[in-house]
């Protein structure tokens, strides 16, 4: 059995930052891809950061428009871990922010997606 734990998100200012963070644990043989979405009340689960690695796929990280140049999604492979740095937070990005993360269970050829449980962000103006 594959768990996400998130941790990270919380209240603060505009402007402020945030640093989220989403552990992958379980059989895995290999992690693909691993990336942040968000859902604001009332909107759409969104893209915020993605970024995949390996061969013939290769390795390239994509953001949102929206958070170009303020967020920075990260990994440690040898912790299965995503990170998500959030600076000059503004108030339109208070979510719920959702980990996801594509990965091959180990013995099986198979591509599963997995999502964490959420965390809140908040920033108040």
């Amino acid at each position: 059995q594959v768990q996400l734990v998130e941790s990270g998100g919380g209240l603060v200012q505009a402007g402020g930052s945030l640093r989220l963070s989403c552990a992958a644990s379980g059989s895995i043989f290999s992690i693909l891809a691993m990336g942040w979405y968000r859902q604001a009340p009332g909107k759409q689960r969104e893209l915020v950061a993605r970024t995949t690695s390996g061969i013939p796929s290769g390795s390239n990280t994509n953001y949102a428009d929206s958070v170009k140049g303020r967020f920075t999604i990260s990994r440690d492979n040898a912790k299965n871990t995503v990170y998500l740095q959030m600076n000059s937070l503004k108030p339109e990005d208070t979510a719920v922010y959702y980990c996801n993360v594509d990965l091959v269970l180990a013995g099986q050829p198979l591509v599963y997606s997995y999502w964490g449980q959420g965390t809140q962000v908040t920033i108040s103006s």
